[in-house]
């Protein structure tokens, strides 16, 4: 077929390959991705310094560093580095006592990350439903399942695309029943909640810097909280639950969960430039919206009013009815410009895996997931690189 006989979008794509393109190395057009890693060149300087003392293996001088300094920032007196996020939540739990034949609950529209350590204690996840307004944990939903279920030892509450969740009502609901809150930050680092930087909500928060986070260490976590005794915890699990002796002695089951000092090193250069990427990231929200701005059926994810979000991912909504296009058109259409995108988070309580767990709610992060997209997001991202996301997507409207 032609270029002349093509779709409107097949034509631009002929027409982008006729006309001279920004060539990456290897010759083609650069793929734009979701939400990359955007390093300083401060990372090497640090890798240097690293590798020069010979501190290669976990532990070491940065890893220590990287703890006090996010500790510092984030207001919080003790943190722990990890190889994940998914290991700081796995931890906490552990630390806190949670095992088999206790229930964790846990927000539904989340990833599966959030989950899966509650399994790994031997407890039973109780998913929680999204509020509309702000798509975290429903508070309401969350005191009817403390209600009902006396078993409830923990709730782990995930902040999502980069918003804290309610944490007061959150805490109002879980102080009735002495149930410890688990803030799942993997998403909201260099966010704040009433003011106060995300992650010193909880009894202990969780933190990610897997490879596509606002700052990354390639990949990596890290457990925060003011409790002394439960981080020295978590510090002995982490490294095999060695005892205080010469000889390797062990009284409980530990984990290889330590952090790297070589990432440790990356970790610190990207921390430096946390204030930077956030405010790069909530330009690239504003311009979306800007070039969104009247286009029916396209709507945004809420900021909520007790918070700042640190806009990790862009998210919208699409109306099929009002749009003329549907959340699917536009990620094919996307992908077929050789731009990523993903849908919303497909909520726990309709994975596979989580089929007999019980639920409060799920029809609003139900409808989420079916209409909802992630556009790309990076702290990089250009104005002309949103143009030609946004180009794209308007060109799917019927």
């Amino acid at each position: 077929m032609t270029p002349e006989g093509c779709s409107p979008p097949a034509r631009r794509r002929a027409a982008r390959r006729r006309r001279p393109q920004p060539p990456d190395r290897l010759g083609a057009v650069p793929r734009i991705f979701l939400s990359p890693p955007h390093l300083s060149g401060r990372e090497l300087d640090l890798l240097r310094d690293a590798v020069e003392s010979n501190w290669v293996a976990p532990l070491g001088p940065h890893v220590d560093a990287f703890e006090r300094e996010l500790a510092a920032l984030v207001g919080v007196p003790h943190a722990l580095a990890l190889s994940s996020g998914t290991a700081a939540l796995h931890l906490a739990l552990v630390a806190l006592g949670v095992g088999s034949g206790d229930e964790v609950a846990c927000s539904s529209f989340t990833f599966s990350a959030s989950a899966n350590p509650i399994r790994y204690v031997g407890a039973t996840p109780v998913f929680v439903d999204a509020d509309p307004g702000t798509w975290t944990m429903d508070p309401e939903l969350l005191a009817e399942a403390l209600a009902e279920r006396p078993r409830i030892r923990a709730v782990v509450a995930v902040d999502l695309y980069g918003q804290c969740c309610d944490y007061d009502a959150i805490a109002a609901v879980c102080a009735e029943r002495g149930v410890a809150i688990i803030q799942d930050a993997a998403e909201s680092l260099g966010a704040t909640y009433r003011n106060r930087p995300a992650g010193a909500q909880g009894a202990v928060a969780a933190c990610s810097f897997n490879g596509n986070k606002v700052i990354t260490t390639s990949g990596g976590g890290m457990l925060l909280s003011r409790d002394a005794d439960l981080v020295a915890h978590a510090r002995k699990l982490s490294t095999q639950a060695r005892e205080p002796a010469p000889h390797y002695e062990h009284v409980e089951i530990g984990f290889n969960y330590r952090l790297s000092n070589l990432l440790a090193a990356v970790g610190r250069a990207q921390l430096e430039m946390l204030r930077e990427r956030v405010a790069a990231r909530r330009r690239v929200n504003e311009r979306y919206r800007e070039l969104l701005a009247g286009v029916p059926g396209i709507s945004f994810m809420p900021e909520a009013p007790y918070g700042r979000s640190n806009c990790w991912l862009t998210c919208i909504v699409v109306d099929p009815d009002e749009a003329g296009t549907d959340r699917e058109s536009i990620r094919l259409a996307l992908e077929g410009e050789d731009i990523e995108s993903r849908p919303l988070w497909k909520p726990m309580h309709l994975q596979p895996v989580y089929a007999t767990a019980p639920a409060y709610g799920g029809g609003v992060s139900a409808a989420l997931f079916e209409r909802g997209l992630c556009l790309p997001s990076g702290s990089a991202l250009t104005a002309s690189d949103q143009e030609r996301i946004v180009e794209t997507l308007l060109a799917t409207r019927r």
